[in-house]
């Protein structure tokens, strides 16, 4: 299982420049996402996000690495620390299905479900009372640097939403602070400045179409 470190940024004419100046276009493609929820947000209000792209399952689980340990870093690396997520990205459907599965069995709502369900079946999803709160599809552009292992990802989402993603995948347990390293370093040569987060594709999608669901995230420090 591996650790996805990203940190979004806003992008210009002039990023596009620089990025093709500097960086190698490794290829556009097309995802279309539906995410998935309780009526009550159980999954979302831990910031484990369930979704089916292009056809195959993921969830995305925060890790104990996103705050902790902060106040003994320097005041550059927290900055890149507040600046950067860091989830496991699970894709193999059985250990997702056991792991939304325990979310709902502490909420008291796991249902009587207990065989796995394969690839292609999506029963499940309404046993569990599961339903899609988000659906869109985005271009990608990507783009790498002749060194640096930083993969950098260009969005369009088709609700009108563009945003930048600076990646680095380290192993489970590995070191993510390097990785956080590496994308300040990249974020560097791109021109980009500024201490705040960018609001990623979801969190403009909830706030424009999913207000309520918006505003609860925000009271529980999620978004």
């Amino acid at each position: 299982m591996s650790v996805e470190v990203e940190r979004k940024f806003l992008f210009s004419d002039d990023t596009l420049k620089t990025l093709e100046s500097i960086g190698v276009c490794v290829g556009e493609h097309q995802f279309h996402d539906q995410y998935y929820d309780t009526p009550e947000s159980e999954l979302t209000l831990r910031d484990m996000w369930l979704r089916k792209r292009n056809g195959c399952w993921e969830l995305k689980c925060p890790t104990s690495t996103s705050s902790s340990g902060r106040e003994e870093l320097s005041g550059e690396q927290s900055v890149a620390a507040v600046l950067c997520t860091c989830y496991k990205e699970i894709n193999n459907l059985p250990e997702i299905y056991q792991r939304v599965r325990e979310v709902l069995k502490e909420a008291g709502k796991d249902g009587e479900l207990e065989e796995t369900p394969s690839q292609g079946d999506d029963s499940w999803l309404s046993r569990l009372n599961l339903s899609c709160f988000a659906e869109y599809t985005t271009t990608r552009r990507s783009f790498t640097l002749r060194e640096g292992g930083v993969q950098i990802d260009l969005d369009q989402a088709d609700f009108g939403h563009h945003v930048g993603e600076l990646e680095v995948l380290v192993p489970e347990g590995g070191d993510v602070q390097s990785a956080q390293e590496k994308i300040t370093e990249t974020a560097l040569k791109l021109g980009l400045t500024g201490d705040k987060q960018v609001e990623g594709k979801m969190n403009v999608f909830l706030k424009r179409y999913r207000p309520e669901q918006y505003e609860k995230l925000l009271r529980a420090h999620v978004l």
